[in-house]
Order: structure tokens, then C-alpha cells, then sequence
């Protein structure tokens, strides 16, 4: 048994899903087609989340994963009376943007989708978790991306600013943390599922990246400065994916990459957190002459709503060198980095590295000093359950157990704030970036596979006792 000091009192341990990889019911009760829903699995996804291949609609010969997913929008009360069962504290869940405006554009939300949440919130309270909402967890309506260009146009902030006033008023009193956008800076990584960007021949794609993250930017302080108004209590946050960059050797020019690979990230933060554009941002627009509009309103909107705490997903740190041809690269979460020889790695190369999270936990809180919120950490990995669906995942407690050490080492060694932690995909869903069912990361083992057969029955696997007593104990007990 590991015994170690205690999280503080107030801290929300809990999971974390998304709509587009659980919920399912895509075309249920008013719900419109989301850019999520049209992203296969197999070989073309990547291609089309780059927004390198074009896909608007279903077709033929493919299998659509988001279409049913784990359908979380019929099973939710089991669902979350399990989370209660291993004692959350909260629940990290997204909102699908086309529930509550199904084309995105129009003036009155559907009220089927607003109810849905509406009842979702209700049972999380009903056992005492604390909903965290992203309002945008890769998340857009398809006609804003066949009308208007996903979020390369301005007129997505109105929109987006429409669905916050609307949501932030219904649900006051139910929701107090919220997020803006997930891992804002996967835009410039996986555009089509960031930002809704599909990019035409002949297209400046840095160009047409950065003009939408702006657009985005934007929207996050609009959203901010609304919840604000509608609740002085709300808290906003910003999320980052997110991994310490190592340099690969000590060389001088392998440090230089390092740090230019963190702050492509550090970006977004930079701007959601201080409120400015930093000036290693500006001279970048400058060099590689990209005209990115922005309005005197824009820059006065981003400088008086800061978020309030920086959220972020951490599953492996990264390798980064100035050397070109240096080119062996593991797998991570849409990034490629090149492999750390002192690190293992999971069943699909992302390397661990539970020190990294302390690492990044520091960075962070040493850039900005405002509170952090971990919500997304996990394995993903093949789990075979037996007859009744019961998985021995001891591979999975161990990587948690390592990481939640990193994680109150940072709290109480190092001073850095931390508000919570969510693991990811605390059942099973959808994996965003394989499609796949088989690369798990629950506590909870969902009877669906890659093409979609199963009985979706829900059971319990050996890390949801063990987390049960993790959290009962506020993280002494990680035996």
C-alpha cells in the first residue's frame, strides 16, 4: 500500500468524456450533422481531420464511429451512477454544439437538445459531481462549414457567441466551470476537427490557421466576459493539449527547437491567460508574411476577459531537435515527436512519462499563475475482459498510480495550484484520433467494438475499485 500527503480538501477528482466520441444518437431529437460525425475510421481519417481531404457528408464504404458511439445520450443515469459509485467529485463532459443549434446559424435553439443537458446536469447533481463543460470539444455544425468556411470566418464568433448567452442562462445555477474550446491549439495539428477547416488548392493554410485560431481567440473572451455577467460565480478555463518539448540532445540548436515547438503551443495560453499576443507571436505573423485581421475591439476583448484557470490534457511529454535529419518518430496524441529512449510506451507508441506531467504541471504554473485543472490523463490500451466483463487492467493503475504521485508531488512539493483532475475517457468511447473502440482508457468497459458490434452492456473493471478508493482516500491510498 502507498501511503503519501493528502490532496487538498477541495479537490475534484473526477473523469472526463466528449460528446462527439460518446454520445452518440447523432440524428436524435433535432440534432444536427457535426463535423465529427462525417470523420471515418481507417486510413483516410487523418487526412480529413488535417482538412487535407474532403469529406461533408457520409458515403459509402465507411464506417462512421460517432454516429452510435457508446450511446451515453440513452444510457447517461446508468452512466453516471456509476461515476457517482467511485465517488466523483466532478464530471468533465462536452456539449455537441448541433443539440442545441442544429445548423449553428439559426436565431432559437432546439429545446429537445437544450432539455438533454438540462437532465444530464440534474443527475450529476442529484449525487453531488460538479459538471466542468466545454462548450467546444472538436465540436462544429457542418453548414457552418459548407456555408461559411468553419471558423476561417468572423461570423463564427456571433454564432458562437449566440449558443454561450444561450447556454450560459439556462444552465446557470447547474454549471459553474466551464471550458471554452478543447486543446485549442490541435488547430493547427488537426484543423478539420479544431476549426471545421477544409483548405483548398492553392490555399495559405498557416494563413487561414491562424486567422481562425484569432476568430476563436476571440470567441473565448466574448464567452468569458458573458458568463461572467450572466454569473459572477462562473469559472472560465482554456485548454491546452498539452507535453513538456525536450530537446533531443544538449546541443544549443536541439534547445532552440525545443522551445519553438513549445511555444507553437504556449500560444494560444499565452494569449487566453495574459490577454495580449506575445511578441514572439507578431514577429512570426511578420517573417512569414501572414496578414491575420484583427480589430482594435478584438484586442480590447482578449485583454479584459482573461480566463479565470488553464486546463489542459497530459499524456506523454515530447523530443524535439534542430537537427533535419533526425526523423525516428513516435506516435502521441495527433503530434509526432521523435522517440525518447529512456521512456516506455503504450500499445500505440505514446511514450510515458509520469515526470513530465510534474514538469509541465511547473511550466505552466510558473508562465501564467493562475490555477490548473488536469482533464484529460489516461491509458489507452487493449483490454480483454473475461465472460462477464470484467478487466484486470493493472497496466492502467499503474500509469494512473504514477502519474497522480507526479501530480501531488507538483501540489505539495512544488507549490503549483491545482484545482482537479479528470482522467480521460473514464468509460470507454470512441478514440478522436484512431476512431477506434479497442484503444480503451476506462474504468468502465463498454461491450463495442471497431465496427460497431456489441450489446453496449457497461461493467466494471479492476481500476474502477481501485479509483473508488483513490479518491475515498483523497490520493493516499494508491495501493
Amino acid at each position: 500500500m502507498t501511503k503519501q500527503a493528502k490532496f487538498p480538501k477541495d479537490f475534484l477528482w473526477g473523469g472526463a468524456t466528449a460528446a462527439n466520441q460518446c454520445e452518440g444518437a447523432y440524428d436524435v431529437d433535432g440534432r444536427g450533422l457535426a463535423n465529427v460525425d462525417v470523420v471515418p475510421i481507417g486510413e483516410d481519417r487523418f487526412p480529413i481531420i488535417a482538412g487535407q481531404k474532403k469529406m461533408f457528408d457520409f458515403k459509402d464504404g465507411y464506417f462512421y464511429p460517432a454516429k452510435e458511439s457508446i450511446d451515453f445520450y440513452h444510457h447517461y443515469k446508468e452512466d453516471i451512477a456509476l461515476f457517482a459509485e467511485m465517488g466523483f467529485k466532478t464530471y468533465r463532459m462536452s456539449i455537441a454544439w448541433t443539440r442545441i443549434f442544429p445548423k449553428g446559424d439559426e436565431s432559437q435553439p432546439n429545446e429537445a437538445g437544450l432539455a438533454f443537458y438540462e437532465d444530464v446536469f440534474k443527475e450529476c447533481r442529484k449525487y453531488g459531481i460538479e459538471p466542468l463543460v466545454t462548450i467546444t470539444h472538436f465540436d462544429c455544425p457542418m453548414h457552418l462549414i459548407k456555408e461559411y468556411g468553419g471558423w476561417r470566418n468572423r461570423q463564427l464568433i456571433t454564432f458562437y457567441e449566440n449558443l454561450c448567452r444561450v447556454i450560459f442562462n439556462r444552465y446557470k445555477g447547474l454549471v459553474t466551470y466551464w471550458l471554452t474550446f478543447n486543446e485549442i491549439n490541435m488547430i493547427l495539428h488537426a484543423p478539420f476537427m479544431g476549426a471545421g477547416l477544409y483548405f483548398e488548392d492553392g490555399e495559405n493554410q498557416e494563413q487561414v490557421k491562424y486567422q481562425a485560431a484569432h476568430h476563436e481567440l476571440v470567441a473565448s473572451a466574448l464567452a468569458t466576459k458573458i458568463a461572467h455577467e450572466v454569473d459572477p460565480n462562473n469559472k472560465v478555463g482554456c485548454m491546452l493539449a498539452a507535453g513538456q518539448y525536450y530537446p533531443n540532445t544538449a546541443h544549443p540548436v536541439d534547445y532552440w527547437a525545443a522551445m519553438q515547438s513549445d511555444r507553437d503551443n504556449y500560444f494560444f495560453i499565452d494569449v487566453q491567460a495574459r490577454g495580449y499576443y506575445p511578441n514572439y507571436a507578431l514577429k512570426k505573423f511578420e517573417h512569414e508574411n501572414l496578414n491575420i485581421v484583427m480589430t482594435q475591439e478584438d484586442l480590447a476583448l482578449l485583454k479584459e476577459h482573461t480566463v479565470d484557470f488553464i486546463s489542459f490534457s497530459y499524456y506523454s511529454s515530447r523530443v524535439a531537435s534542430g537537427d533535419p535529419k533526425v526523423n525516428e518518430t513516435t506516435q502521441g496524441n495527433i503530434f509526432a515527436s521523435i522517440k525518447n529512449p529512456y521512456l516506455d510506451s503504450s500499445e500505440w507508441g505514446w511514450q510515458i512519462d509520469p515526470l513530465g506531467l510534474r514538469i509541465t504541471l511547473n511550466t505552466i504554473w510558473d508562465r501564467y499563475q493562475k490555477p490548473l485543472f488536469i482533464v484529460e490523463n489516461g491509458l489507452g490500451a487493449i483490454d480483454i475482459p473475461d465472460a462477464e466483463g470484467y478487466v484486470e487492467d493493472d497496466y492502467r493503475i499503474d500509469y494512473l498510480r504514477e502519474h497522480i504521485k507526479a501530480m501531488n508531488d507538483a501540489i505539495i512539493i512544488d507549490g503549483v495550484d491545482l484545482w482537479g483532475y479528470t482522467t480521460w475517457g473514464c468509460i470507454d468511447l470512441v478514440s478522436a484520433g484512431t476512431g477506434e473502440m479497442k484503444k480503451r482508457y476506462g474504468f468502465i468497459y463498454v461491450d463495442r467494438d471497431n465496427d460497431g458490434h456489441g450489446t453496449l452492456k457497461r461493467s466494471k473493471k479492476k481500476s474502477f475499485d481501485w479509483y473508488k478508493k483513490v479518491i475515498a482516500s483523497q490520493g493516499t491510498d494508491l495501493g
